[in-house]
């Protein structure tokens, strides 16, 4: 028998399970919506905000992507997503507890966000209901009344972003729609309240529930049970769904949609209840087939992207994979390549793609529910396993300034769990790579800025196990390459030593990758060489663990190599001779660079601090609250812990006087180590914090530095 357990929403007691079963293809139906998220994301962006009547004069019935008729790029950054898969780090980050609280993840909003420059639209005080959330919780103001009415005001808090970042939540909930509902509460409450909260609980409810339930009308009915009966969204939901069985002409039920709960009736900048009626509208007259009910809500008009999110999610859940591969009409999975940007001052994860969120967020739930987290192909950070996966991998061009030719050489698939890339018939020579930094059409990315750092380095080694398919008609051979940015941000290849690998023959090997001067790795991947129409099979890539190199100023011309640090101080000048010149007027700020990966490492540097509360060297680094670090304070050195709270480890009297001195901390397993110009500050064991990026931190001052050195231990 499944215990259970009580718990409270803002309306009723709510049953939590605490182990109900998961379903079998439980992992596939997160991709699934981990996918239709993002390609609903996509897809609605280019024309966010606009009416419906300009959608249709202007483009017409949406039935594909139309950024490259607005001469837009398709893959970006859009809060949508990355607070969909930020946000929901809290739970991990407090060892999967599931009494984790509002006020929890309002500590984690603090720890990703960089203020005015990550996740959020920063649209000011009383506009951005999120900004106006996080300025609450920067001031003191915990969650939930960060988002209360009583604290911003009704038309404020049920704005739409209660139910734009809810996903995540309800895909840890399958077949618990209660469950679901509650942890979208609790998440929503941060920045939302009212409706704005019960948006989010219906959107969660539905997706839960969708993991063992077919039925539309039966996943709204169960989440509406959810919600005050008397609330305005409930009224909006039911009103819609009789339109709906009075007519099935869709813009008969999106104009009395607009007549009834248009945005003219509801105050702020983009209300919950107009938008959350349109996605109801696009579910029920979308005859369940992924791409009609994707162009009924993208030709709806208003929060295109949130909107289109929300049901992407949800009927990428509901009909899994091939719900979105059979859609009528359109390639939604090829333009992708599974790709995604995840900015947040934790930059390793920034770079990313659908399958890896979907793995994390699997496992998260597989943790919740008792099990064991599923560790594909031991692992690998590229394991191709999830049905169609390609992982962000793409054709390149024969040269790095012509990264995709126009004609591509090379048809990209998935065969059977292995990345297949197959030489096409005009074709002996072919390049393929996936993203490990900024790529060129990122930099400047219209919107949300990407920032991050690369998730690949120099002395790293890179491994990968390949196989020539028993058809190939002749030997194939293989590179291993990189791109960087090199002299002017210009991009420029390296390749590692060829295999040649004949038919039915697999190869395991491994490249480390080569010193390429301070430079930005941009991507990895492979090139090809072979008779048209033969093909090589990629069943594994991966690397891990920090590297040993030194992080400074290229000796050539570039800008981007700052880019690969996570910047989130108040001023980093870049006039001044030193590698570093960092200021913070308040608080405290750090820049950092690398990934969680990087479990035990050294990192040093030569710090001047004229003035400052503290400043020094930081490792293991998760974001602006999650830390360890070596630093100057006054005159005392000390080792410390940024976890959820400042804790001092250890500390010692600095050893000379004077501004200039040499930080060095360790980080091995559970212990912490450091020292200032030679001599220990202490050397402690604490298991709070596994892995995560170096940094340089500065509290209330400006400090100077040389270059980084990183230092694999």
């Amino acid at each position: 028998m499944t215990r259970k357990t009580s718990t409270m929403t803002s309306s009723r007691s709510v049953t939590l399970l605490d182990q109900p079963s998961l379903p079998d293809d439980y992992l596939t139906r997160v991709y699934a919506g981990v996918l239709g998220k993002i390609i609903g994301v996509y897809l609605g962006r280019p024309f966010e905000g606009w009416t419906h009547q300009r959608i249709i004069a202007e483009l017409g019935e949406i039935t594909d992507y139309v950024h490259d008729r607005l001469g837009q790029p398709l893959i970006v950054t859009d809060d949508d997503i990355t607070g969909t898969f930020t946000f929901i780090r809290a739970l991990e980050d407090r060892g999967f507890d599931p009494g984790l609280t509002p006020a929890q993840i309002g500590e984690s909003w603090l720890n990703y966000l960089i203020e005015n420059r990550t996740i959020l639209w920063w649209g000011g005080l009383g506009t951005s209901t999120e900004h106006t959330a996080y300025l609450r919780l920067k001031s003191g103001i915990p969650a939930p009344a960060s988002g209360s009415v009583a604290c911003n005001g009704r038309a404020v808090a049920e704005q739409i972003g209660g139910q734009i970042f809810i996903d995540g939540w309800a895909m840890l909930s399958p077949g618990d729609p209660e469950r679901a509902a509650e942890l979208a509460r609790r998440a929503a409450s941060v920045s939302h309240d009212g409706d704005g909260i019960h948006g989010a609980q219906v959107i969660a409810a539905i997706e839960a529930q969708a993991f063992i339930e077919p039925d539309l009308e039966t996943l709204l009915d169960t989440a509406v049970g959810l919600i005050p009966a008397d609330c305005t969204l409930a009224r909006a939901i039911a009103d819609v769904r009789q339109w709906h069985r009075d007519s099935s002409d869709w813009y008969a039920t999106r104009a009395l949609i607009e007549q009834h709960y248009g945005y003219h009736l509801f105050p702020g900048v983009c209300h919950m209840v107009p938008n959350h009626a349109l996605i109801i509208a696009a579910l029920l007259h979308g005859d369940d087939d992924f791409s009609r009910t994707m162009m009924i809500i993208n030709s709806s008009g208003w929060d295109t992207d949130c909107n289109s999110g929300s049901v992407g999610a949800i009927m990428g859940i509901k009909n899994g994979l091939r719900g979105i591969d059979d859609a009528t009409g359109t390639d939604w999975r090829g333009p992708l390549a599974d790709r995604l940007y995840l900015p947040c001052a934790e930059g390793g994860r920034a770079i990313s793609d659908a399958a890896t969120v979907a793995v994390r967020i699997a496992n998260a739930g597989e943790i919740l529910h008792g099990r064991a987290p599923t560790r594909p192909k031991q692992g690998a950070r590229f394991h191709f396993s999830l049905p169609g996966s390609v992982q962000g991998f793409q054709s390149l061009g024969a040269t790095p300034d012509d990264p995709e030719q126009p004609v591509r050489p090379l048809v990209i698939s998935n065969d059977a769990g292995r990345l297949e890339l197959t030489l096409r018939e005009d074709s002996r020579e072919a390049f393929v790579a996936t993203p490990t930094f900024i790529p060129p059409e990122a930099v400047e990315m219209p919107g949300y800025q990407l920032i991050g750092s690369p998730t690949l380095y120099p002395s790293q080694r890179v491994e990968f196990t390949l196989a020539a398919p028993a058809a190939n008609r002749a030997d194939v051979t293989v590179r291993p390459l990189i791109d960087y940015y090199g002299a002017g941000d210009r991009v420029q290849r390296r390749f590692g030593d060829p295999c040649t690998l004949s038919a039915g023959a697999d190869h395991t090997g491994g490249w480390v990758i080569p010193d390429v001067g301070g430079a930005p790795v941009l991507r990895f991947g492979f090139a090809l060489t072979g008779e048209p129409g033969d093909a090589l099979l990629v069943d594994r890539v991966h690397w891990d663990g920090a590297p040993t190199l030194t992080l400074g100023r290229p000796a050539f011309d570039s800008t981007l190599w700052r880019r690969a640090w996570v910047d989130g101080v108040d001023d980093w000048a870049g006039h001044w001779p030193e590698d570093y010149k960092l200021a913070q007027n308040r608080g405290t700020g750090l820049i950092a660079q690398g990934d969680e990966t990087w479990t035990d490492y050294e990192v040093s540097a030569d710090l001047d601090v004229l003035l400052a509360l503290s400043a020094g060297v930081a490792a293991r680094v998760g974001g602006l609250r999650r830390y360890y670090a070596a630093v100057i304070a006054g005159d005392r050195a000390r080792l410390i812990k940024e976890c959820d709270g400042l804790e001092v480890l250890a500390e010692v009297p600095l050893p000379h006087p004077g501004s200039r001195h040499r930080l060095k901390l360790q980080v091995t397993g559970d212990r912490i180590s450091g020292t200032v110009d030679g001599v220990p500050i202490g050397s402690v064991r604490d298991h709070s914090l596994t892995g995560g990026a170096a940094g340089l931190l500065i509290s209330e001052g400006t400090l100077s530095s040389g270059p980084v050195e990183v230092r694999s231990c």
